[in-house]
């Protein structure tokens, strides 16, 4: 597993389709129980004092003696909890830029508020992590394992703390996993009444149907899900992600790689093979470490493919901020993309 962002093709497994590729071995220490029931049908949180439990996607019942409050988190599920006015202690996964800035993956967090516990790949700092007494450490998965959450020193992180874990692939859509990530903040006692709360939750329901007006006003436009390395380019399929499977199910029409590597995720192409699949819309991976529209001018195949000569290549947000909020501008953007774009291939 690479140090720093720079080591950018060892991390390309996970990379290219957003997906863990068995980079972290399989969880052996994650809880949960059922979202917070015996509210009296309110939807107001849960309560401050007595048990808490939460069952979590990998199935786990997670319990503590009362409603956790030292919450470390991956950095973009924080970000979604943040959303909710639920706040992290710390965090591990992409959280600052090489420059200081907060990264894509931090949503709206004040990230000089949270501990940072590891910030690439592979780090994650168990000292302070326990320094932080922490209640409970969530995190996604993708395959059944912890996203971020090194492998050589998992058994020592979930010996401190309880885990619950949001599926963002395998059966999960993109609406499943908002679904759960809310009733995880609610469970944390989250006001799910707030008007913030309410009105982006609206907002999200309203873009999708943009997506399902946009796909059926535009028919036959073909979208080629894509993430680039300074050695390869790399095809993503719709089938493993949440938010692409959600995407096809509103009507986008993909282009389905046909070779995919180890893992399911991606098939990887030589940038001479660049073209290999033809599309009208090119959705980028838009995370720090990859490749960006302006990197990529220097790879002549890149520059001859039809969605990049028609300007017709737009950020894929590959690892969303699971809140509604966030959610509700992907597909925003993803509608007035489909809308407008030509049929070039």
């Amino acid at each position: 597993m690479p140090k720093s962002r720079s080591s950018y093709l060892s991390r390309r497994g996970l990379i290219a389709a957003g997906g863990a590729l068995g980079l972290v071995a399989a969880l052996t220490a994650c809880g949960g129980s059922d979202t917070a029931k015996g509210d009296g049908g309110k939807d107001k949180g849960a309560a401050a004092s007595g048990p808490w439990s939460f069952k979590d996607d990998l199935g786990k019942d997670v319990t503590a003696k009362s409603t956790p409050k030292n919450i470390v988190a991956f950095t973009g599920t924080a970000a979604a909890l943040h959303d909710y006015g639920i706040p992290v202690k710390g965090v591990f996964g992409p959280t600052k830029t090489t420059d200081g800035k907060a990264d894509v993956q931090a949503g709206s967090m004040d990230i000089s508020k949270v501990e940072i516990l590891g910030n690439v790949w592979g780090e994650f700092n168990v000292e302070k992590y326990a320094a932080l007494n922490p209640d409970l450490l969530v995190t996604n998965t993708w395959d059944g394992t912890l996203w971020y959450v090194p492998e050589e020193s998992k058994a020592k992180i979930t010996g401190l703390a309880p885990v619950a874990a949001i599926s963002v692939g395998g059966d999960a859509t993109l609406d499943k996993a908002l679904a759960r990530t809310a009733d995880l903040a609610k469970s944390l006692g989250a006001d799910m009444n707030a008007k913030t709360t309410v009105d982006a939750k609206a907002r999200f329901e309203a873009a999708a149907a943009k997506v399902r007006e946009a796909t059926k006003a535009n028919p036959g436009i073909k979208v080629l899900v894509g993430s680039g390395s300074p050695e390869l380019f790399y095809a993503s399929t719709p089938k493993t992600s949440a938010d692409l499977k959600y995407f096809e199910s509103l009507g986008v029409e993909f282009a389905i790689p046909e070779k995919l590597d180890e893992g399911g995720f991606f098939e990887s192409l030589s940038w001479e093979n660049a073209g290999k699949y033809k599309a009208d819309v090119i959705l980028l991976d838009n995370r720090t470490g990859t490749l960006q529209p302006n990197d990529l001018k220097s790879k002549p195949t890149w520059a001859e493919l039809p969605a990049v000569k028609a300007s017709q290549v737009i950020p894929r947000v590959t690892e969303p901020i699971y809140s509604y909020d966030k959610c509700a501008q992907i597909l925003e953007d993803l509608a007035k993309s489909i809308q407008s774009a030509k049929k070039v291939s």
